[in-house]
């Protein structure tokens, strides 16, 4: 059983001085697969020395030389994609077939590429001179559901500015975290640009959100996690961009084509066993036509195949780890007393799985807006679908949670699918099942958090904004 415990700082592998020590297990075994020893307060504080260090130098690198290193991140992780892909398939469980783990982080590094390649750092303002400069040493939080690609976005963006940073990547994907860092180093991250520290979120993310010398804070996880980031970072006035929670609704307007319409929900639901943000958990179907998508959903349900991700054929493996199973059993026995009805999957594992944190694809009918399956973020493969009447009753039920993270609308009407698309208060809106765009901006209004990651909008959470006024403006200004 291989050890994770070594946090990276300076450009070296060091023991962390942290005395706790967490043994992860395979999800889809229960078997244990790494031990995990945490850092501690001192090694944020050399993390971020070293990332103070380094920041004034690498802050001043021509963009050519920052694309140049960005290339380089590309080619190094292309190279290693396939042993990436294994480390997330064994530490949660993901299935071997979803190439979209690794494809995604390496496409985040590319859009940061893109992104940088064509931004303008200075531009003149009328008689003033606008500059965007490097925000200074970012701290990187992370959450499990997707290792590789939420700490490749972060990063690359940063390197991108011109930025360092200390990561503290999810206490459960360990593996993931210390292959990425192995990458950037191949590929020629100057030492103390990049630096890893292990950890749980009480000492070494709380440590990292309340140095003095951090600039910024860029978090991906839980809302209730969210909150406590922003208390601690608030003592030193630090920037922080919070992507969080989600309760997307995936709204079917009468003309939608119903079958596919079904079916990409289903497979957009259940995609990464329901442990992501963006899920469309919620399905918003006029009155009329209920039962015919109940009948299509259920038939793209039987589709699914459940089990071992290291089988090409499967298509959702288990979930992360035993609180995780816990918690959507828990959903789903709420969803039951609460008075939905069950129209497939429910409690327990599916027949035939007595081992591994499995769980059935569920899908619920009957749902009110109030139900708690129909407010509360459940993170896992459950569906509950809702009933409408009429396109201002969908808005008023699809904005009716404390989230506002994905939207999602069906219909052969692009005009229609507009208007409702504009109303929905959703970072991030998609008609007809397109898939996501990488340089689209990343984020969500209310409770789903604040700021934005990817594209131009992404690489501005890391820049800070000068204006100089009355100095003589130039005539070419990028």
């Amino acid at each position: 059983m291989n050890h994770f415990g070594k946090s990276f700082i300076g450009g070296r592998w060091v023991e962390p001085r942290g005395s706790q020590v967490f043994e992860l297990v395979n999800p889809a075994t229960e078997q244990p697969i790494t031990s995990l020893r945490a850092g501690s307060v001192e090694d944020v504080d050399a993390a971020v020395k070293a990332a103070r260090a380094a920041f004034p130098a690498f802050a001043d690198t021509p963009v050519a030389q920052r694309l140049a290193l960005l290339e380089r991140i590309v080619e190094c992780f292309q190279a290693r994609e396939a042993e990436v892909l294994a480390a997330i398939t064994r530490e949660m469980g993901a299935p071997c077939s979803n190439k979209g783990m690794t494809g995604a982080a390496i496409d985040g590094f590319k859009a940061a590429h893109a992104t940088l390649r064509d931004y303008r750092f200075e531009h003149v303002l009328g008689p003033n001179l606008v500059r965007r400069e490097a925000i200074g040493v970012c701290g990187l939080i992370t959450a499990w559901n997707w290792p590789a690609q939420l700490l490749a976005t972060k990063a690359a963006y940063a390197l991108a500015a011109g930025c360092t940073m200390v990561l503290k990547p999810s206490e459960f994907t360990p593996m993931t975290a210390h292959l990425v860092t192995e990458i950037l180093d191949e590929a020629g991250v100057p030492p103390g640009v990049f630096n890893l520290v292990h950890g749980d979120g009480p000492t070494v993310g709380n440590a990292i959100c309340r140095h003095p010398e951090v600039d910024c804070i860029s978090f991906t996880g839980s809302t209730r996690a969210g909150v406590q980031i922003g208390e601690a970072a608030a003592a030193t006035i630090k920037r922080v961009a919070l992507e969080l929670g989600g309760k997307s609704a995936n709204i079917v307007l009468p003309d939608a084509d119903l079958a596919l319409a079904a079916e990409w929900n289903v497979t957009r639901a259940f995609s990464n066993t329901g442990q992501s943000c963006h899920a469309p958990t919620r399905m918003l179907v006029h009155e009329s036509q209920v039962d015919e998508v109940l009948r299509l959903i259920s038939a793209a349900v039987s589709r699914v195949r459940v089990g071992d991700p290291l089988d090409p054929a499967t298509t959702m493996g288990p979930l992360v780890n035993q609180a995780q199973f816990e918690r959507v059993q828990r959903y789903i026995r709420i969803g039951l007393d609460e008075g939905a009805r069950l129209v497939c999957g429910g409690l327990g594992r599916p027949e035939g799985l007595a081992t591994g944190y499995y769980v059935r694809p569920t899908v619920f009918a009957d749902v009110t807006p109030a139900m708690t399956i129909a407010q509360e973020e459940i993170f896992g493969p459950v569906i509950a679908v809702l009933a409408y009447r009429t396109e201002d009753e969908a808005l008023a039920i699809a904005n009716g949670t404390p989230y506002g993270l994905g939207g999602y609308v069906f219909t052969r009407d692009a005009a229609r699918g507009t208007a409702v698309g504009r109303r929905l208060r959703a970072g991030r809106v998609f008609l007809n099942g397109v898939p996501s765009n990488p340089m689209a901006p990343m984020g969500g209004y209310k409770r789903s958090g604040n700021g934005r990651e990817m594209g131009p909008f992404g690489l501005e959470e890391y820049l800070e904004v000068k204006a100089m006024i009355g100095f003589p403006l130039p005539t070419d200004a990028g």
